[in-house]
């Protein structure tokens, strides 16, 4: 079993770009800006329970690192680098924690590192299970409004918050819930010890009106990059600039599309 996924071809000898991304999300959340970066390879990948890939289930972080790594090889992705948002970025640093031979790094967008202490941690588990049970029994659409108020998404105009609920509401509620539980930040690891000793270079962006994960980034080991005039979703908000500062990352060129 390996994940659904899109690929593109870029210049011969160009690297492999893996795009992974967030919850409730599929392959496309990342082509506006991947399609900018024509030199590369590029695969978009869809996550347990999301586009292609709903009907494939993980029981944690350690099932859905080896079911990454199956997808690759049978792409023959052997040399590689991971861009993640949100619990796509968790899953990428989750992947490089591992030493995986071929990565070459991550640039990761929102992606939260884990939770320090217990307290935090039971905290997250009761609220992820509340919002499980409201996946599972609730109309998509009733849920990701309430979704897209908390205070991480609070730089949404109106506008962009009903696209998103209308785009999100297209998932099936049961294959969300099962993946929210499985890839909770409650059971993730924390990986910042690990992501200090990581051997590939790693890259943070985040909104620069992303208050909660500005000063996440600040306490990582990471080449930390403010992405302007954008919030949590950075990549939807304002995908120029961050295709543009992936292309310098690494030193692709860029269409003059975007």
């Amino acid at each position: 079993m390996i994940l659904s996924g899109v690929q593109r071809q870029g210049r011969p000898g160009s690297p492999w770009l893996v795009f992974l991304h967030g919850f409730s999300g599929d392959c496309r959340e990342w082509q506006a800006v991947g399609e900018s970066l024509t030199d590369s390879h590029r695969l978009y990948l869809e996550l347990p329970g999301h586009g292609g890939s709903a009907d494939i289930s993980v029981a944690g972080f350690e099932a859905m690192n080896a079911l990454l790594t199956r997808t690759l090889i049978s792409y023959n992705i052997l040399k590689y680098w991971l861009v993640g948002y949100s619990l796509g970025g968790r899953v990428a640093m989750f992947h490089a924690c591992q030493r995986p031979e071929g990565l070459g790094g991550i640039i990761v967008e929102g992606g939260h590192p884990g939770l320090q202490d217990a307290k935090a941690r039971e905290a997250r588990l009761a609220a992820d299970r509340r919002w499980a049970a409201r996946f599972r029994t609730e109309p998509l659409d009733n849920v990701f409004n309430d979704w897209y108020h908390q205070p991480v998404f609070a730089s949404l105009t109106d506008a962009q918050r009903r696209a998103l609920v209308a785009l999100r509401s297209q998932n099936n509620g049961a294959h969300l819930a099962a993946m929210l539980e499985a890839t909770s930040l409650a059971v993730q690891p924390d990986l910042r010890a690990a992501l200090g000793r990581l051997a590939v270079p790693f890259h943070y962006l985040y909104g620069e009106r992303d208050e909660k994960f500005a000063a996440i980034a600040a306490g990582l080991n990471a080449t930390r990059h403010a992405i302007p005039h954008a919030g949590h979703n950075a990549h939807r908000e304002n995908p120029g600039a961050v295709a543009s500062r992936l292309a310098q990352i690494l030193h692709l060129r860029t269409k003059d599309t975007l």
